[in-house]
């Protein structure tokens, strides 16, 4: 297994393809980020870009000489896998490119044999956690991601968890998979605490970060937080960022039932500055999840100085390092310990947030940009053996 492939011996010019559908979402999750920050930086590494979306774009300024933009006009997120399958084989046929890259799970299965393939997997939240997911989703990512793996000539993963994950639903993925870790984003410059009155905080916060999903355990999180005694639970509200996803999660509901509504504050999505004001305050991030490829907000929060209380599984004790405090996602009293130590002991907080800035200091996407060109180049060069 490489470790972000090697730098190809022909550097002629490529016409390159991507799957940039996710830019197309206004509220942008973990793979649109990483699709974003990746490309963002690609196009100016030299090489022709086509850029290919069902619908227009939301995120992103893409008006470089190097770059062609082909955009439908679907309007909704269902059709996306049918123009993947069927109108991207012949626009990138038309367009003449040398390799089409899909920055998330599935490729096209109709695309012309002279056309190299490279597909980045982000988890196997459809092995693993499957039951988090819309049962139609489930089912096109265990259907269409192995054979996304099979036919693509080189394979990314986004943390060793994940390659690990790869290998073993995926053996044939041996010889062609590369390892390479995401980066840190540059949200935007923080705001003074007091800024965050305009969204409803005025009081000492910890914070979670993530779409509203069974996966990311923040039921269990709001039940340990109960569990607190009024004291601690007196010391930081639970502040709550992130859009809805699939599967029922009813905060309010469950704040009720355990008696924390009054100290629960649902923000929603907010903006990048806003984001980063929060990170930037916060006393912790708090992200017990039961599974994740990655995890970019332990790193959006480390890099700002932000301690993370985070699972001891999957990618998160990798990413975390040693300035996450890790919890059994199953066990609730496993994270209430940690709430009380994060709540109690200011010398432990601190001393954890310094190690974080060091920490966060591992992952650059520049250096995640550099490592998926060469592997896209690399594609070029073994698609031809």
């Amino acid at each position: 297994m490489g470790k972000g492939g090697g730098l190809a011996n022909n550097k002629r010019m490529l016409r390159i393809g991507v799957d940039v559908s996710m830019l197309s979402d206004q509220q942008q999750t973990g793979v649109g980020r990483y699709t974003y920050e990746i490309l963002s930086r690609v196009v100016s590494m030299g090489h022709e870009w086509f850029l290919y979306s069902y619908r227009p774009l939301a995120v992103g300024n893409w008006m470089q000489k190097n770059v062609h933009l082909h955009i439908g006009q679907l309007p909704k997120s269902m059709m996306r896998m049918l123009w993947l399958q069927t109108a991207v084989p012949v626009m990138a046929a038309r367009d003449k490119v040398d390799v089409f890259w899909s920055p998330t799970h599935r490729l096209p299965s109709m695309l012309p044999r002279r056309i190299a393939r490279v597909v980045t997997i982000h988890d196997l939240v459809w092995k693993h956690a499957g039951e988090t997911m819309r049962p139609f989703s489930r089912w096109l990512d265990a259907t269409l991601m192995p054979e996304a793996v099979r036919i693509a000539d080189r394979v990314i993963a986004n943390s060793a968890h994940t390659a690990k994950d790869v290998l073993s639903e995926m053996p044939y993925a041996e010889g062609k998979l590369s390892q390479i870790l995401l980066g840190v984003s540059n949200l935007a410059p923080a705001g003074e605490f007091s800024s965050l009155k305009v969204i409803g905080l005025d009081a000492p916060y910890f914070l979670f970060v993530g779409t509203l999903e069974p996966r990311k355990n923040l039921a269990g999180l709001i039940e340990a937080y109960s569990r607190l005694p009024e004291e601690l639970k007196n010391c930081a509200l639970l502040a709550i960022v992130g859009g809805k996803g699939w599967g029922g999660v009813d905060v309010a509901a469950v704040a009720e039932k355990f008696d924390v509504q009054d100290r629960i504050w649902v923000l929603g999505y907010v903006s990048d500055e806003q984001l980063a004001t929060l990170y930037e305050h916060a006393m912790f991030l708090a992200m017990p999840s039961f599974y994740e490829g990655f995890g970019l907000p332990l790193l959006e929060a480390m890099s700002r100085g932000t301690p993370v209380l985070t699972s001891n599984f999957a990618s998160m004790p990798e990413v975390a390092g040693d300035a996450g405090l890790l919890v059994d996602p199953h066990d609730i009293d496993s994270i209430t310990r940690a709430l009380r130590t994060f709540l109690g002991d200011e010398t432990f907080v601190r001393n954890l947030g310094l190690r974080a800035i060091i920490n966060a200091q591992r992952f650059s996407w520049e250096l995640t940009a550099q490592q998926t060109l060469h592997v896209i180049e690399d594609a070029v060069q073994s698609h031809k053996k």
